[in-house]
Formats: C-alpha cells, structure tokens, sequence
C-alpha cells in the first residue's frame, strides 16, 4: 500500500476505535467486541442494505438458543360479557410456534487487495466506500444463506458450495425438517413438478394458487401473504413481468427485487437475487426471521502483508426462522420441470 492508503486506514482505524470505545487504534488489531448500542446500529446498517433485509424482520436475541420471537394472530379477542354474571376474560391469540431457534457461529471475513485499497484512498470518501463493501457483503449473503441454506458445516466449503448451502440452515430447510407437509414435491409424477401445458401445472398462476392451499385458513385472508418466485418461472412469463413494471422503479429497486413483478394465484409476488431459480415461496415477510445473538459480534482489522491485502474479520451467532410454519409453503425446487420446445420432453 502506498502512504496515503496507510494514512487513510489509522484515520478509519481511529474512528472505529472511538465508535466502539476501543484505548487506541492499535486495537482493532484484535479481536473486539460491540456495545449494545454500536451493534445495533451496525445490524441496522446492514439491514439497510437490502430491501429483502428491510421487510423481513433481523433482530438481535439474547441467548444461543430459544423460543421463537414472533408468532401470529389466530382468532378473535372482541366481544361482550355479562359483567354481572362472568368476568371479562382476556383471549391470548398469538400463536408462537412450539419449535425453537438455535444459533451458529458465522464468519463474514473481506480481504480487499492493497491495489483495490490504493485506488480507494484516492477518493474522500474511503471510510464510508470500505464501511458500505463490508455492510453490502454480508447483507448479501445472509441473504443467500436464508434462500440456499442446507446445512451447518464444521468447515464450509465455498468452492463446493458457492451458494453458501453449509453455512447455515436457511428457511426451506427448516420447513423441510420441521413441517414437511407445508412442501409440494411432486405432481402426477413421483419427485416431479410438471409446469407447463400438459403438466401438473398449466401455469404459474395455477401452481401459486395450489401451493396457497398449504397455508393454514386462519392466515389465508390476512392481508400479508406474498409469493416470492424464482427467475427461472419469470424467464417463461416475460411479457407479465414487462407489462407490470412500474413507471420509474428506483436503481436499488431494479437490482434487488425487480419490484413487484405481476399478481400469481391472487398474490402480489416478488423475485429476489440469490432466490432459487425454480423456487417459490408463499408466506408474509414477516413471518421469517434472522436471529443475532446481542454482544455475539467480533471484529478485527488486519494489514496482511503475507497475502498483499486489507482483512476485515466480522463474526458473530446467526439462525434462521420461520415464526409460524403453518404461514408458510413452498415447493421443492429441484423437482420443478419445464418441457423443451424442442423435444416435447420434460426437463430440468
């Protein structure tokens, strides 16, 4: 790095050193911890990230493992009583669902090349431009875990599993384990979901209209329920998807969800990077969750020379929730076949 960067980085280490009440920059060189305070606006940082982050709920928990945060309302708490012969009695209607959370360790390490670094520290902005790298980073793939996510590797493996599938259990997995009846695996045809004419499915509409059949009633009429689809069933309905841009979607909004891209099965529906191509949730964003364990967090700010870059390690406890399975459905992606124009067949 040339001295203006190393410059630029003791001023960007002196200012993490005060936000986090550090005794000097020299000690971002190891392993540091948040305040409650500063781990929240960072967690709020990330969250700001992404519009998917914004609408879901990401929230900080005090323990590695325990009872779900949220839950839904089934029933009805309006009435009248008879005060002269009953008491009034109170309804709880949240329903919290009876399986609990539990957190791994998840580490979100940037190394950044000194050449990448010295063409930053040209710019007034080099501490935010690193700040935001880091934040979009790990926004991105906690994301990418809660779409893909499989299983919960002693060591990952990125190379093997680019899509981040053991680093954690992300939402369709949990349901997997937890409610498999709330998954469409196959149609006529055994671990196969045929969509297309002549198929299971004639179409999109058709197959969103079943798969809603998975949503317990007492959450079907509330109002929040939305389809999250994968681009591959996008890419076959094209001129649905053209039809129903908005006037002047926003940069942000055209490179994180296209919007909301048509109405399938009577819901609004949504596509989002990293959701799987075939994929295809129905549920409310509410109803799923990214749980941190508050004062989890450690960082460190490394100049490794022996690798010619900047390390940035980020760790911290991390889960995925569904808050109530029976307020969510899905199919099983990897099933999902289309028929080729070509041959007639039907094919992955």
């Amino acid at each position: 790095m040339n001295p203006n960067t190393e410059l630029k980085i003791y001023k960007m280490r002196e200012g993490i050193a005060k936000g986090y009440s550090l005794a000097s920059p020299e000690a971002t060189e190891k392993h540091f911890a948040a305040t409650p305070s500063v781990e929240q606006t960072l967690q709020d940082k990330i969250v700001e990230t992404s519009i998917f982050l914004s609408l879901i709920n990401v929230l900080l928990v005090d323990d590695k493992t325990g009872e779900k945060i949220f839950g839904s309302l089934s029933g009805s708490v309006t009435g009248r009583t008879n005060t002269a012969l009953n008491d009034r009695s109170p309804k709880n209607v949240a329903q919290l669902d009876a399986n609990g959370y539990s957190l791994s360790k998840t580490e979100s390490d940037v190394g950044l090349p000194y050449e990448t670094m010295d063409a930053w520290a040209k710019f007034k902005d080099f501490v935010t431009r690193f700040g935001n790298y880091v934040k979009v980073q790990i926004g991105t793939d906690m994301i990418k875990v809660g779409f893909n996510g499989t299983s919960i590797a002693v060591e990952s493996d990125i190379v093997t599993n680019p899509d981040l599938s053991d680093v954690n259990k992300g939402w369709l997995q949990l349901t997997r384990e937890e409610a498999p009846g709330q998954i469409l695996d196959q149609g006529a045809t055994a671990n196969e979901i045929r969509v297309g004419v002549g198929g299971d499915y004639p179409n999109l509409d058709s197959l969103v209209h079943d798969v809603l059949q998975n949503i317990a009633a007492e959450y079907k009429d509330g109002g929040d329920l939305v389809a999250i689809i994968g681009s591959d069933f996008i890419a076959q309905d094209k001129a649905k998807l053209y039809s129903t841009q908005a006037d002047t979607p926003t940069e942000k909004e055209r490179l994180e969800s296209s919007q909301v891209i048509a109405t399938y099965g009577g819901l609004k529906s949504y596509t989002f990077p990293h959701f799987p191509a075939r994929g295809l949730f129905i549920t409310s964003f509410k109803n799923l969750s990214i749980y941190i364990q508050e004062g989890s967090r450690r960082r460190k700010l490394e100049d490794n020379s022996k690798r010619d870059q900047f390390e940035d390690y980020n760790s911290r406890n991390e889960g995925y929730v569904v808050e109530v399975y029976e307020k969510f459905a899905a199919i099983e992606h990897g099933n999902v076949k289309f028929k080729n124009p070509g041959t007639g067949l039907w094919t992955d």
